[in-house]
């Protein structure tokens, strides 16, 4: 069964806004109390955080989908829909993310964490698109989708000195000798499946060391495990080359096997710059100790440091130790200070429109002859009920205050020009100057602007002629009792 995942797929997608709502709040003599619909609420972002606690990819080597929570819906009396739960999911430390071959975030450090996928903005209600000119609208706007992209993850060991050497070297041995790691170790080679990390202190030095699965020739072009296995040594700050002094092999000697491993790291790239160390192992055995004095002064061609050493005996470890400990000091010292993070607000050019226009040729008549691409045509589209003629005509004037009528003009475009924004075509037809100074711009309340109301005029004049009636009445009424009086 697989117990070390390195490298998975994913499709990650972020939660859907919620839509707003559409209400009016009614009571006991207010049929009409002014609109009360709620927004929607945000979509679940998806959230990689590295947790000291994990230490391989296994788990999504089973689950290949991550989602995050979708907004709710906005209600009535101006309640706003719930927030979309986020999801957190732990990584190891050193866990590169990829889309699209690029690097999105590079994690290390304990408690890191990058947002991969943003959640949809929720729609708002009909509460909050109230103007002077649209006192209760009659629609709201959809909730926007979530981010949903795939994504590579890939695990890079975080060790300070990596052990590279050909199967059966000993760099399990070699490592467990020198750490409280336990590594699997036997007498037959690719023991090492995955590798295997340490932790080692010298002094006041502490320092982490990895085994890396056994290397053949052709490793970097991915014959053996080596391929696989060479990116968990990219972030080491030294390289030791352990050499089995006492393989039967008759074709190797300690010479062509530097000069193989070396061959591999340099076609696999990035590496020239990392020290050397050359650890000759297993001098326990007698047959390994004539042969790593006898290669003592062919190996001085390096320039590297050349100890002898036995992980059965633990000769040699105490120099090798404090050797790692000395060359990881050095690469620590020489690192840049790690500066804190500060947020930058890079403010929008005044002169920048925010969209697009593109004229392309149609392929046959009745085909799209205009392109609007940019952030906010884009998002206004996908908010839009196309069901909700007083949608429509919000969005109508959302696009041309924005002057995409006016960018399609210079383009050439005419009435009936089919145009695109986002996933939608549409048979353009621009704004009526004289119909906008008549009755408004599309999209206004019409409900409201007009009214059976009479003006102050009209009832000044009906409640003077109400008296006059009433005058009149009364002089009858008097004529009437003086007649009857003088009979």
């Amino acid at each position: 069964m697989t117990s070390f995942v390195d490298r998975v797929n994913l499709q990650v997608i972020a939660g859907k806004g919620g839509n707003g709502c559409v209400s009016v709040h009614r009571e006991k003599f207010k049929p009409l109390g002014g609109p009360d619909g709620g927004n929607g609420g945000h979509g679940g972002d998806v959230v990689f955080v590295v947790d000291p606690n994990v230490h391989t990819l296994l788990d999504f080597h089973f689950q290949t989908r991550l989602q995050g929570g979708n907004g709710k819906q906005g209600q009535g009396s101006n309640r706003d829909g719930a927030n979309g739960e986020s999801i957190r999911v732990s990584v190891p430390n050193g866990t590169v993310i990829y889309s699209e071959g690029e690097v999105l975030a590079d994690l290390t450090g304990n408690g890191t964490e990058v947002t991969v996928a943003h959640g949809g903005r929720g729609g708002r209600g009909n509460r909050a698109l109230v103007s002077s000119k649209r006192k209760v609208p009659g629609f709201a706007e959809l909730g926007e989708a979530g981010d949903e992209l795939s994504v590579v993850l890939e695990l890079k060991s975080v060790a300070d000195v990596g052990l590279v050497g050909f199967p059966s070297a000993g760099k399990s041995s070699l490592i467990a000798a020198m750490s409280a790691a336990r590594p699997k170790i036997a007498d037959y080679p690719f023991t090492t499946l995955a590798p295997n990390l340490g932790v080692v202190s010298a002094g006041e030095t502490t320092y982490t060391i990895a085994d890396v699965p056994g290397l053949i020739p052709g490793a970097a072009a991915g014959k053996g495990l080596g391929l696989q296995f060479l990116r968990h040594i990219e972030r080491c700050a030294v390289l030791a080359h352990v050499i089995d002094c006492a393989s039967l092999e008759s074709d190797r000697d300690p010479v062509s096997d530097i000069d193989a491993l070396e061959h591999e790291l340099a076609e696999y790239g990035g590496l020239a710059d990392r020290p050397r160390i050359i650890v000759l192992n297993k001098v326990d055995i007698p047959d390994g100790r004539e042969l790593a004095e006898y290669v003592r002064g062919d190996l001085e061609k390096y320039g590297w440091p050349v100890h002898a050493v036995s992980a059965v005996s633990r000769e040699g470890l105490k120099e090798l130790n404090f050797a790692f400990a000395k060359e990881v000091v050095e690469f620590r010292e020489a690192q840049p200070p790690v500066e804190a993070t500060r947020a930058v607000i890079r403010p929008a050019a005044v002169d920048d429109s925010g969209f697009k226009v593109k004229r392309v040729k149609p392929a046959f008549e009745g085909d799209v002859e205009f392109i609007v691409t940019g952030a906010k045509p884009e998002r206004w589209i996908s908010q839009t009920n196309f069901e909700n003629e007083e949608a429509v005509g919000y969005l109508a004037d959302r696009l041309a205050n924005l002057g995409v009528e006016d960018a399609l003009v210079k383009e050439g475009a005419v009435p009936g020009s089919y145009v695109r924004i986002a996933d939608h075509e549409f048979e353009w037809q621009p704004t009526d100057p004289n119909i906008v100074a008549t009755v408004g711009p599309r999209g206004t309340d019409a409900r409201f602007e007009i009214s059976d109301r009479k003006g102050a005029d009209e009832r000044l004049a009906e409640r003077k002629e109400r008296r006059a009636e009433l005058l009149e009445r009364v002089a009858k009424e008097d004529e009437a009792k003086g007649k009857r009086r003088k009979r």
